[in-house]
């Protein structure tokens, strides 16, 4: 593998880099703590229904900070892998190549065995004698899916006490025979105000970070 990368025409290596850094957008959002960040920040707006509060700008934006915060490490050691090689001889191909290890390293972490085994059989080719041996291409699709039945399960944890609430306020409604009132306007000012007094964004946020350590 290494031979065939030096072998590389300089003017191909540069072509290969510019698509690689084109994909760049897709690997941050499906490849790194991203994804998990911004599924439950969209289910958690969802669930208070509070429309457009806080603006979408906004929960991409905490979820950019937060996967800064939690992958610094592991984006450092990227860089640090991929700039050896490419001090030495210049490579580019090899240097993305070095430096996509510790990213992999990170997503089978997170990954489920179940999801990464379907892949890997789905590749059609020898089974691994060891995770050195797994490619990032049969990791990546199993780390999405890990991280969406993650995202959801939180999601599904924070749906529960707001429907709860809904169901509560409706019930008192219609036993008062408010029948033209919405539930959802009544229960919403209850719902902010119980997520403000248990410092809601505090404990989702602490929980999310967490959940990568």
């Amino acid at each position: 593998m290494d031979s065939v990368i030096k072998d590389i025409n300089p003017v191909l290596q540069m072509l290969i880099v510019m698509t690689v850094f084109s994909l760049l957008p897709f690997v941050f959002c499906c490849m790194t703590s991203f994804l998990r960040f911004v599924i439950v920040f969209s289910m958690l707006k969802t669930a208070m229904g509070t429309q457009q509060v806080p603006p979408s700008i906004v929960i991409i934006g905490l979820a950019m900070i937060l996967t800064f915060y939690t992958m610094g490490s592991t984006f450092t050691k990227m860089y640090e892998m991929g700039s050896i090689p490419y001090q030495k001889n210049q490579n580019m191909i090899e240097a993305i190549n070095e430096g996509s290890k510790p990213l992999k390293e990170f997503m089978m972490k997170q990954t489920r065995e179940t999801d990464l085994a379907f892949f890997v059989e789905l590749s059609q080719k020898e089974p691994p004698k060891s995770p050195e041996e797994i490619t990032i291409w049969q990791v990546a699709p199993a780390f999405i899916i890990s991280e969406l039945k993650t995202a959801f399960e939180i999601g599904f944890i924070i749906f529960v006490p707001f429907i709860v609430l809904d169901l509560v306020v409706a019930n008192i409604l219609l036993a008062l025979g408010m029948f033209m009132l919405s539930p959802t306007i009544i229960s919403l000012p209850f719902k902010l105000l119980i997520f403000i007094a248990v410092d809601g964004w505090a404990l989702i946020v602490q929980g999310l970070i967490t959940s990568y350590n």
